[in-house]
């Protein structure tokens, strides 16, 4: 976080997205939809199969994300599609599976010196 103070409303927002990136079912979501350089657009189907949930589970989450504007929601005729709308969510999930996989090399380390 910046150097600058929070305002209790953007903690409350901070507090949200961080509640919202806690789930490993809305993570396996915006994983899917990850598509390497660019953003994958896929349907709720498609979306439920990659990430071996029912399709109302994955609808549930889907409209979580896009509430959040995490993502964007299109509809062609009756099937929903989903996109990334902001790609800064990979960043901070790189940083904390970052962190995560530098704890466990000192955890690995720690144990090979006993």
């Amino acid at each position: 976080m910046g150097k600058t103070p929070l305002s209790p409303e953007l903690m409350m927002r901070v507090a949200e997205r961080f509640r919202l990136l806690g789930d490993a079912q809305r993570l396996g979501l915006l994983q899917a939809l990850r598509g390497g350089e660019r953003s994958l657009e896929l349907s709720v189907g498609e979306l439920a199969e990659r990430t071996g949930t029912s399709i109302p589970n994955a609808s549930k989450h889907l409209k979580q994300l896009c509430q959040a504007g995490m993502i964007l929601r299109r509809q062609e005729g009756t099937t929903v599609y989903y996109a990334i709308a902001d790609p800064s969510v990979f960043e901070l999930c790189e940083v904390v599976c970052g962190g995560l996989e530098r704890a466990a090399h000192a955890e690995v380390k720690l144990h090979r010196r006993r």
